[in-house]
């Protein structure tokens, strides 16, 4: 069964340059093996990285024992939910993919909050009153 999206539809891929994902398939699955939740399509920023290497999550600097390129503005992957919460929380939350964001982010942050850092709008704008 297809992994879903938060917009109720399957899930588009995320990256494939940086391949991103917890399982690096280039899309924002997750299963009980990813405590961490890497749920979250987002376009990071320079506020955003800068903000995470703030709490210790340092997605700039490359890790190859990781399978890890290091990110630089404007790359798109998959972060974790409470990650991602944390900078929305204080104000420098990334640009969000929603097709490409998975469903079980929903458990941690609210639809809202994602649709408010949008930066894909599907084809009936409607969707995104849910």
């Amino acid at each position: 069964m297809a992994e879903r999206n938060v917009l109720g539809e399957d899930l588009e891929p995320c990256s494939a340059d940086p391949v991103t994902g917890f399982f690096r398939d280039g899309c924002c699955s997750t299963g009980p093996e990813d405590v961490g939740s890497h749920t979250i399509c987002a376009v990071v920023t320079a506020d955003f990285l800068e903000h995470q290497r703030g709490i210790g999550n340092d997605l700039s600097t490359p890790r190859p024992e990781y399978r890890f390129p290091g990110l630089a503005p404007g790359d798109r992957w998959c972060v974790t939910a409470l990650n991602w919460a944390r900078a929305y929380a204080d104000g420098v939350a990334a640009p969000v993919v929603l097709a490409a964001t998975n469903e079980a982010v929903l458990q941690v942050v609210p639809l809202a909050a994602l649709q408010e850092h949008a930066v894909d709008v599907p084809a009936d704008p409607s969707s995104l009153e849910q």
